[in-house]
Protein backbone atom coordinates (compact mmCIF):
# COMPACT_ATOMS: atom_id res chain seq x y z
CA UNK A 1 0.00 0.00 0.00
CA UNK A 2 1.10 3.34 -0.89
CA UNK A 3 1.72 5.91 1.75
CA UNK A 4 -0.79 8.36 -0.42
CA UNK A 5 -3.69 5.47 0.49
CA UNK A 6 -3.32 6.65 4.12
CA UNK A 7 -2.87 10.42 3.72
CA UNK A 8 -6.60 11.50 4.39
CA UNK A 9 -10.63 10.08 3.80
CA UNK A 10 -11.32 10.45 0.44
CA UNK A 11 -14.96 12.28 2.24
CA UNK A 12 -14.43 14.51 4.44
CA UNK A 13 -16.22 13.80 7.70
CA UNK A 14 -18.40 16.73 9.54
CA UNK A 15 -19.71 16.53 13.29
CA UNK A 16 -21.64 13.84 14.39
CA UNK A 17 -25.34 14.83 14.68
CA UNK A 18 -27.48 12.71 17.82
CA UNK A 19 -30.45 10.65 16.90
CA UNK A 20 -32.26 9.07 18.98
CA UNK A 21 -33.72 5.56 18.63
CA UNK A 22 -32.23 2.35 16.16
CA UNK A 23 -32.65 2.52 12.65
CA UNK A 24 -35.42 -0.21 11.64
CA UNK A 25 -32.81 -2.21 9.65
CA UNK A 26 -31.06 -2.93 12.76
CA UNK A 27 -34.01 -4.27 14.84
CA UNK A 28 -34.95 -6.50 12.21
CA UNK A 29 -31.98 -7.72 11.62
CA UNK A 30 -31.48 -9.39 15.04
CA UNK A 31 -34.44 -11.45 14.04
CA UNK A 32 -35.14 -14.54 12.18
CA UNK A 33 -37.36 -14.98 9.95
CA UNK A 34 -40.89 -16.05 9.30
CA UNK A 35 -41.76 -14.14 12.50
CA UNK A 36 -45.42 -13.89 13.95
CA UNK A 37 -46.22 -10.44 14.84
CA UNK A 38 -47.13 -11.31 18.34
CA UNK A 39 -43.03 -12.70 18.44
CA UNK A 40 -41.53 -9.76 17.66
CA UNK A 41 -43.73 -7.92 19.96
CA UNK A 42 -42.52 -10.08 22.34
CA UNK A 43 -38.64 -9.80 21.88
CA UNK A 44 -38.19 -6.50 19.95
CA UNK A 45 -41.40 -5.07 21.08
CA UNK A 46 -39.67 -2.44 23.34
CA UNK A 47 -37.04 -0.84 21.01
CA UNK A 48 -37.28 2.33 19.84
CA UNK A 49 -36.88 3.60 16.24
CA UNK A 50 -36.42 6.46 14.51
CA UNK A 51 -39.03 7.85 12.03
CA UNK A 52 -39.74 11.04 10.57
CA UNK A 53 -42.36 12.33 13.72
CA UNK A 54 -39.40 11.27 16.46
CA UNK A 55 -38.40 7.64 18.26
CA UNK A 56 -41.18 5.57 18.89
CA UNK A 57 -41.81 2.29 20.81
CA UNK A 58 -41.64 -0.86 18.13
CA UNK A 59 -44.63 -2.09 19.94
CA UNK A 60 -46.65 0.84 19.01
CA UNK A 61 -45.90 0.67 15.49
CA UNK A 62 -46.85 -2.65 15.58
CA UNK A 63 -50.31 -2.27 17.22
CA UNK A 64 -51.23 -0.68 13.92
CA UNK A 65 -50.36 -3.31 12.21
CA UNK A 66 -53.21 -5.99 10.33
CA UNK A 67 -50.97 -8.35 9.31
CA UNK A 68 -49.94 -10.89 11.57
CA UNK A 69 -47.51 -13.22 9.98
CA UNK A 70 -44.11 -12.10 8.22
CA UNK A 71 -42.20 -14.36 5.82
CA UNK A 72 -39.19 -11.80 5.52
CA UNK A 73 -37.87 -8.86 7.45
CA UNK A 74 -38.11 -6.92 3.89
CA UNK A 75 -42.34 -7.69 4.32
CA UNK A 76 -41.93 -6.65 8.08
CA UNK A 77 -40.25 -3.28 7.01
CA UNK A 78 -42.64 -2.24 4.20
CA UNK A 79 -45.60 -2.84 6.94
CA UNK A 80 -43.80 -0.53 9.37
CA UNK A 81 -43.09 1.80 6.96
CA UNK A 82 -46.79 2.13 5.73
CA UNK A 83 -47.17 3.22 8.94
CA UNK A 84 -44.68 5.49 10.07
CA UNK A 85 -44.35 7.30 6.96
CA UNK A 86 -40.61 8.20 4.86
CA UNK A 87 -38.96 11.51 4.97
CA UNK A 88 -36.24 12.92 7.16
CA UNK A 89 -35.86 12.08 10.99
CA UNK A 90 -35.18 14.61 13.27
CA UNK A 91 -31.88 14.54 15.40
CA UNK A 92 -32.14 14.63 18.93
CA UNK A 93 -31.68 18.59 19.10
CA UNK A 94 -35.23 19.39 17.26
Amino acid sequence: MSDEDEEEPAVELGDRTPVEGAPLARVTSRLTWPKEKSEIDRLEGDSIIRTPEGPQELSTVIEAIDETYFQRHQEFEKHVRAVIGTGPVPTADE
